[in-house]
């Protein structure tokens, strides 16, 4: 199902790293029907591997691997988990060179891009292996004489786990890391065209010691292996990654059996310049939440707004700035890589032609780029109207649109005219504007004058219709945990 000759022409020092079955009960296993997926490197098209694809019904089989092993696991003493998660978190150090170029070769993000996300895989495991051991009971001031009152914080139980391919490791520890500190048990479906994150983190999670059945990855199509575990009850909480219009679905299928949800769906971010900000450092820093991840994350700028003032020069450094970012396979470390599937790359040419049919001016870029067919070049397009689709739709690409405003008053309220509000991101140095400004806009995240947000640390997540809950810090592990009451009389 493998050819390890292809990952070691890529240096892959372990290629025990590289697995093909799916994780499950501790072991790895094929899919009974021998059913398999093909996996493609976006760069050129060429199948890296194959991996297990399970059905329904072995589907099922994971969850009781994971409900058998979490009688046990729930009761382990919060030191030892601990330390399972340490060991975890070493591996991923250790191996994080293997761990990006296997992502790279699935993935196709540029490997620098790639080591940066094993180490903020592995941040979430540090940070949860240190929190395992906090959460405590509470005491409460009893509202009743003679009464002990308690609040106790307790695992849900077995937690379904969907991941996207944008960022197949780092969604998952995310995830995984908060749900097993907390005392669950895992059933993991990365997607399908990321597989090989995923499993190599198994591997690594089965060296390090998690028992049997606690931590699964189940690979195969997301329909057949996630609808099974939505109408489960015996999964009481799913976490999801990835669009609105999935997220929706899996909302409606989880109603009957009332799970806990978390979720991180689509994002449309804005950028609003402000005359007086620092052009050069809004420049760079909307190149970074632009193009990170050749446009393909759901922090991704996606509508520019400028004040008047400061317009013009703004689109002329920004227009600069992103005709020097660089494009090429992932292993070559470029500033851009391929995008993931043909839809995404019809996407951009459907926005950009948009955009241009409706007055927009054309800066850059434009087209898919003669290195592929996956391949589109970084595109600037100005004067972009709010009728545009590009507007209101999530662009999920290396195409920038950037318009001009007037007043604060009337940004607010076009950054806000949208069903998403994940993150925004401003640039002024007025501290009475930035505080305005952070107080207005709905979104669940702003960054002020910077891009870079997000950490184990912080509590990630949206709003509206861009999630439920949130990952990451303590607020991450409670997404995974139920308060019981104690009411006690000692009599």
């Amino acid at each position: 199902m493998f050819d390890s000759a292809v990952m070691t022409r890529h240096d892959i020092e372990d290629t025990r790293l590289v697995r093909s079955f799916s994780y499950v009960g501790g072991k790895w296993c094929a899919s009974a029907s021998g059913d398999v997926i093909k996996v493609s490197n976006p760069a050129d098209g060429a199948v890296i591997g194959e991996v297990a694809s399970l059905g329904a019904d072995e589907s099922r089989g994971a969850v009781d691997s994971a409900q058998k092993a979490f009688a046990s696991w729930s009761m382990t003493l919060p030191q030892e988990r601990a330390a399972i998660l340490r060991r975890w978190f070493d591996l991923l150090i250790a191996h994080k060179e293997d761990l990006a170029r296997i992502m790279v070769l699935e993935q196709g993000k540029p490997l620098s891009e790639a080591r940066g996300e094993i180490d903020y895989a592995a941040s979430f495991v540090e940070y949860y292996a240190e929190e395992t051991k906090r959460p405590n009971i509470e005491g409460v001031t009893s509202h009743l004489p003679d009464a002990e009152v308690e609040l106790w914080l307790e695992p849900v139980g077995v937690v379904a786990l969907i991941t996207p391919w944008n960022f197949p490791s780092a969604m998952l520890t995310r995830k995984a890391a908060a749900a097993l500190a907390a005392g669950c048990t895992v059933v993991a479906h990365p997607s399908a065209e990321t597989p090989f994150s995923a499993l190599a983190l198994a591997e690594l999670a089965e060296r390090a010691g998690f028992p049997a059945g606690v931590f699964n990855v189940v690979t195969g199509d997301a329909p057949t292996v996630v609808e099974p575990w939505t109408k489960d009850t015996r999964v009481r909480a799913l976490s999801f990654t990835g669009s609105t219009e999935v997220g929706r679905l899996l909302y409606r299928q989880s109603a009957d059996t009332v799970k806990k949800l978390t979720m991180e769906l689509g994002g449309h971010a804005p950028v609003i310049v402000f005359k007086g900000a620092d052009l050069d450092s809004a420049v760079t820093e909307t190149i970074k939440a632009k193009f990170a991840t050749s446009g393909q994350d759901c922090l991704g700028a996606n509508r520019i707004y400028v004040e008047r003032p400061v317009y013009e020069a703004f689109c002329q450094k920004f227009t600069e700035a992103t005709r020097e970012l660089t494009i090429g396979r992932g292993m070559d470390d470029p500033d851009i890589g391929p995008l993931m599937h043909e839809r995404a790359v019809a996407k951009q040419e459907e926005h950009v032609a948009d955009a241009i049919a409706k007055g927009a001016t054309l800066a850059l870029g434009g087209k898919r780029h003669a290195l592929g067919s996956l391949f589109f070049e970084p595109t600037v397009l100005t004067d972009v109207p709010d009728e545009a689709a590009i507007m209101h739709e999530e662009t999920f690409g290396p195409v920038a649109a950037i318009t001009p405003f007037d007043t604060e008053e009337e940004v607010t309220a076009r950054a806000n005219d949208t069903e998403f509000g994940l993150v925004a991101y401003v640039h002024s140095q007025d501290p009475r504007r930035i505080y305005r400004m952070t107080r207005a806009l709905q979104f669940g995240m702003v960054a002020v004058n910077r891009t870079k947000v997000t950490g184990a640390p912080i509590p990630f997540g949206g709003v509206k219709q861009s999630g439920l809950g949130r990952e990451g810090a303590r607020k991450g592990m409670e997404e995974f945990m139920e308060i019981k009451y104690v009411c006690r009389d000692w009599g």
